[in-house]
């Protein structure tokens, strides 16, 4: 199967297109939670049992993890054993943004996509095809390039014009057109910029596109939806981290926010 069809799959499955970042900040953690062997690990079990039948996908940042040392990667692997466990057929997406050259590129495959076992990983495409090929090469694994990231600062960047053209399209066109040779790319534009969203939907066809910034980052729900369905009104994973997570009630948000995605599809 087709990498990308696990996330359709689980997508038409369960009618969502939503996507749970589980970003565990250790300095938000109650005191319940950190109190425990494992807080970090106890804490996304618990988002994870309380939003799983509303999730089309889960996107851990690895960041959140790595600044605990051998204690948080302990506790994202032991995240991902449980993933694979109990809910195989869920998204897994690790927020790394990785990328480099030569055998620093084999060390990030061998540990997020062998060791941790995700399925999909975000990459940005600054060093070029050179640095991407190691994971454009892993046909069983998807590859998310960045594209129109959803931080304000981003257009400093991501609007400097080549041939006329920001750089953030010529990333859609190269991704759509040169990089997907094994149809494993996906393209990430942030709902904070969705009038870019629509170009880049133009230029990636039915392309998966993960989108950051719905939530506390103020992106548009309705704005987002149909500046980003496909022809299939699929093709997004549109995640929410913070506004979740930290909610009183996970599970409540997670639902009130796929049925309003729904309202646009």
């Amino acid at each position: 199967m087709n990498i990308v069809k696990k996330y359709n799959q689980r997508a038409e499955k369960i009618n969502s297109l939503l996507c749970v970042g589980l970003d565990p900040d250790f300095s938000k953690l109650s005191e319940k939670f950190k109190a425990l062997e494992f807080p970090q690990f106890e804490f996304t079990k618990y988002i994870i049992d309380s939003t799983h039948e509303f999730a089309a996908a889960y996107k851990p940042n690895i960041a959140f993890y790595e600044a605990r040392g051998d204690q948080g990667l302990k506790e994202l692997k032991l995240t991902m054993e449980y993933l694979q466990k109990n809910f195989s057929d869920i998204f897994t997406i690790c927020d790394a943004k990785r990328a480099d050259i030569g055998n620093t590129n084999n060390g990030y495959i061998a540990s997020i996509f062998d060791w941790l076992g995700f399925d999909a990983i975000t990459l940005h495409p600054y060093f070029g095809s050179e640095a991407l090929g190691p994971f454009l090469d892993r046909s069983d694994k998807v590859c998310i390039i960045l594209c129109r990231s959803s931080n304000p600062g981003a257009a400093e960047v991501q609007d400097l014009k080549t041939d006329g053209r920001p750089v953030w399209q010529v990333i859609a066109e190269k991704t759509s057109k040169e990089w997907n040779k094994n149809g494993n790319c996906m393209l990430m534009v942030g709902a904070t910029y969705p009038e870019e969203m629509k170009v880049v939907r133009s230029l990636a066809g039915d392309m998966t596109l993960l989108v950051p910034g719905i939530g506390a980052q103020g992106g548009d729900i309705k704005a987002t939806v149909e500046a980003g369905l496909n022809s299939k009104k699929l093709g997004m994973i549109i995640n929410s981290s913070r506004g979740i997570i930290f909610a009183e009630n996970p599970g409540e948000e997670a639902k009130k926010l796929r049925d309003e995605i729904n309202k646009y599809r």
